[in-house]
Formats: structure tokens, C-alpha cells, sequence
């Protein structure tokens, strides 16, 4: 098949387009940044380049491009390690959650593909009733804290658009946190701030919270191009609470353990979402995706993940 991938130089894109064409697949691939084309040549991908928010462009490339399929990575992550101002952080990425995935989904009917998959996230939009761990029919959070509320109206609006348009086969993988050299958990500014103990255990540190390692990303994603329909939880095996995970990777890093505060210093250090996101978010399951899409994470667990990135990455140990 013939594959457009937009964010093809991406945490996730830089990993699943050589995934695609090792499984036979011809991919166009999209970036903004002119320097970023060279890459995906040596990837093996025809790049284009555009603004992803620009329709006439996105139309016109994806016309050109005439896919089967077209894979939505599209997010813009500068500075996503500072989450004490969270819709801020994240404003460019909704943009691309929402008027990209118009784009996209307009570019789709042009030239009749049927099919997109479409990056989305699980965690902390869940409600926050009921178990620690949800599936892809629970509910999400009808009431997040003010700070949340922008990027989840977001990911609400990119889910639905992808999988109610007409005529398109649409699949939203709600992914897990990701982890990875320089991504999510081990971007580097987070991994300094683990090390010096300003990483704290809020409020006991109770809320549930879902890892995936990139690589497994990815995988998931170049099955989804062939299989699957609908909402996915993409995430490991191994769904925890704060308190173990970020106790255990400050372990790993050998740090001391991490200063425990209690939710009202919290919130007026960080703000009421960081207190939800350390107290109250859940987890996901990944049953529905092992089912549908037969997919499984080569990294079923955050804990031989997280100390296998550690050991190979000497500079984090230090």
C-alpha cells in the first residue's frame, strides 16, 4: 500500500516509517522543516514538506500523493516537560489535533482513501471514578480541572472526526506515556529533575498511570495501517501507581528516594491538574488492541523498559 504519513520526523514517525516499508509498503512522508527532508530520503521515504495547518498545501500533496492510507502523527512537543502550564504547552499541538485533522480528513475525501489512524492518548482523559484501569469504552473525564480542559476537548474532537467521517475507516491509538532515548519519561529535563529530588510524590502519589516504550509505538501503529477499527489503548502490560514508578526510576538512577508533599502544597506549587495527574488519573488496557489489531509490546513492562534504557545509556546513570 501506499502510505502518508504526516509527522514523519516525529517521536513516532521517525520510528514507523522504516517499519512500513520493511513491511512493503511506499510512504510519503510529511515534514515542516525543509532540513528534516534529507532524513527521510535515507529512511527510505519521498518526503514533502509543508505546514500541516496550511489546507491548500496539505490537499494538494496528499492529492499528489494519492495513499491508501494516511497516518496522522502530527504534534508539535517543545517544552512538553513543563506541565505546570499544560494548555499552553499544548496549545499547537491541539491546533493539530483539530484544524490538522480537518485537513487531513478533507484531503482524505478529495482523493478517496480509506483509511487513517490517528494518534491520540490514554490516561489521564479518563473519568476518574470507578477501577485504576480502563477500557476503550469507558467514559472520559466529563469535568477536568480548568488547565486540562483545552487539550481534552482536543483529543475528543480528533477521536470522533476520525472515526465517524463517512467513507473512512478510521482508528484513534490512545497511546501511553511514552518512554525512550529523549522522549516522555527520559527526556532529559525530567530526568534532571528526578536526579535533584524536585520531582516530588504528590498527595501519596495514588493516581494509575500507562507506559509505552516508543519502539512499541510504532509497531502498534504499522499494524493498525492493516488492521482495526475504532478506539485502542496502546499502552504495556504493566499499568502503576505514581508512587511505584517514580520511586523506582529514581532508584535506578540512583537518586535518593523523592520528597513526598501533600496535595495542598501541590496544588499551589503546580496547580490543581498536576495534583489530578499525581492523584486521581487512571491507567488503560491493552485487551482490546492484543485482540484486534494482534499486537503485543516487545516492552511488556515499564520496569525492564525503563532500567534497560538506563543501562545502555550511560550519561543518565551518571
Amino acid at each position: 500500500m501506499r502510505i502518508f504519513v504526516a509527522g514523519a520526523t516525529g517521536a513516532v514517525g521517525r520510528r514507523l516509517v522504516p517499519r512500513l516499508i520493511g513491511n512493503g509498503h511506499s510512504v510519503v512522508g510529511l515534514t515542516r522543516t525543509p532540513a528534516k527532508a534529507g532524513f527521510l530520503q535515507e529512511l527510505g521515504a519521498e518526503p514533502v514538506v509543508a505546514d500541516a495547518l496550511d489546507e491548500t498545501a496539505i490537499r494538494a500533496l496528499v492529492a499528489a500523493a494519492n495513499p491508501d492510507v494516511i497516518v496522522h502523527q502530527l504534534t508539535d512537543l517543545k517544552g512538553a516537560s513543563d506541565l505546570r502550564k499544560f494548555d499552553r504547552v499544548f496549545a499547537s499541538s491541539n491546533r493539530l489535533r483539530t484544524t490538522g485533522t480537518d485537513h487531513l480528513l478533507a484531503a482524505a475525501r478529495d482523493c478517496g482513501v480509506k483509511r487513517i489512524v490517528a494518534q491520540s492518548f490514554c490516561g489521564w482523559p479518563y473519568a476518574r471514578v470507578g477501577g485504576d484501569v480502563k477500557v476503550e469504552d469507558d467514559p472520559l473525564d466529563q469535568d477536568p480541572p480548568q488547565e486540562l480542559r483545552g487539550t481534552l476537548d482536543a483529543i475528543r474532537y480528533l477521536e470522533h472526526a476520525v472515526t465517524t467521517t463517512p467513507g473512512l475507516v478510521g482508528v484513534a491509538l490512545r497511546y501511553g506515556g511514552f518512554y525512550g532515548s529523549d522522549t516522555g519519561v527520559f527526556d532529559p529535563a525530567m530526568i534532571e529533575r528526578i536526579r535533584r529530588r524536585r520531582m516530588p510524590l504528590i498527595g501519596g502519589g495514588t493516581a494509575w498511570w500507562s507506559f509505552l516504550h516508543i519502539d512499541d509505538a510504532a509497531e502498534a501503529t504499522a499494524a493498525a495501517v492493516e488492521r482495526g477499527e475504532g478506539i485502542y489503548n496502546i499502552v504495556d502490560d504493566d499499568p502503576a501507581p505514581v508512587r511505584a514508578w517514580l520511586t523506582e526510576i529514581a532508584a535506578m538512577l540512583g537518586a535518593k528516594r523523592p520528597f513526598s508533599v501533600p496535595a495542598w502544597l501541590g496544588r499551589l506549587a503546580a496547580g490543581q491538574h498536576i495534583v489530578v495527574m499525581m492523584t486521581e488519573s487512571r491507567a488503560g488496557s491493552n485487551a482490546k488492541a492484543k485482540r484486534e489489531l494482534d499486537w503485543s509490546p516487545r516492552h511488556p513492562s515499564w520496569r525492564q523498559g525503563f532500567a534497560e534504557i538506563i543501562r545502555n545509556e550511560a550519561p543518565l546513570a551518571t
